[in-house]
């Protein structure tokens, strides 16, 4: 029974950091999965046991296999299987799986129609991104960006900023973001 309680003790804490990596606030949620709020905020607390009624409409709402909010037993297959995320046109591919801490994404948005209206937006955070094809138009605060292949940027997200496609072609690029403030370290030689 141990082992037991040990997963299902695992769940609610799995279920807050992924409700919080995809930006999603408890009121949304529950709106899709049809769970009340004060359920969801007692299963990620750890005051409700998860059951199947709860399970399976979160991961359904979330995008990903059933074993994956519960912990898929270790199979020794060191390959990391991605689960792209899509949200607004984009496509957000979740390269780390640990919570908290700095996440990694792979990004891709489509090209720019020219119809596009820049929002730039704030939030808790710092963002690093690495453009990998394509051209990336970055707006932050006052300065208008674009960023070609092998081209980074580095910001403190409380600067407003927006994130686009600088042409008709697809651009693809890397991002890692700390929610609570993390840089990432960049070694430009190797330590002697």
């Amino acid at each position: 029974m141990d082992e037991l309680d040990d997963v299902l003790t695992a769940v609610g804490p799995r279920l807050r950091a992924l409700r919080q990596q995809r930006d999603v606030t408890l009121t949304d949620l529950a709106a899709e999965t049809g769970i009340s709020v004060s359920t969801l905020s007692r299963l990620e607390a750890g005051q409700r046991k998860p059951n199947l009624e709860l399970l399976l409409p979160l991961a359904k709402a979330y995008g990903v296999p059933l074993d994956e909010l519960v912990g898929a037993p270790d199979t020794g297959d060191p390959r990391i299987h991605l689960r792209p995320i899509h949200h607004h046109g984009r496509t957000f591919v979740p390269l780390t799986r640990r919570a908290g801490g700095i996440q990694a994404f792979k990004q891709v948005i489509p090209g720019s129609t020219g119809t596009e209206v820049p929002d730039p937006r704030t939030h808790e955070g710092y963002e690093w991104v690495y453009v990998l094809n394509g051209r990336l138009r970055l707006i932050l605060g006052e300065q208008d960006l674009v960023l070609l292949p092998g081209e980074a940027a580095e910001f403190d997200t409380h600067v407003p900023h927006w994130f686009g496609g600088a042409d008709s072609e697809p651009v693809e690029f890397l991002c890692l973001f700390g929610k609570q403030g993390e840089r990432a370290h960049v070694r430009a030689k190797p330590s002697e």
